[in-house]
């Protein structure tokens, strides 16, 4: 009889992911996609509190291509070149608030923001 997954507390891994996110404002987001990959994976045997911020983490990889998308779209006509620092701006701001979330032992404030 197999028994059910143990729901682990480590904080490590969204750290982790935290920090490959920051680093993806200079690495041209090659680390946001690494980063999102080991979210899905070490989601599901998280504990409950820690799943909030892989759900918080994956929402930040697919809410900011969304940006970026239309950040590109709008580059074409000029106008997106005003986009990018505010969406490193975004990003950065919603890591922070959630690193420190994960470090004092919270949930993220408001998971299902489109802004932080």
């Amino acid at each position: 009889m197999t028994q059910p997954p143990v729901k682990r507390d480590d904080r490590r891994a969204p750290q982790i992911i935290y920090a490959l996110y920051l680093a993806g404002i200079v690495t041209a987001n090659t680390t946001l996609l690494i980063g999102v990959i080991i979210a899905y994976v070490y989601r599901k045997e998280a504990a409950p509190w820690l799943q909030q911020h892989y759900r918080y983490l994956t929402r930040t990889f697919w809410i900011g291509t969304l940006y970026a998308s239309i950040a590109f779209l709008l580059s074409l006509v000029i106008v997106g070149t005003l986009l990018w620092p505010l969406l490193a701006v975004w990003l950065g701001v919603r890591c922070v608030l959630g690193w420190a979330d994960v470090r004092k032992g919270l949930t993220p404030a408001r998971p299902n923001s489109w802004l932080w």
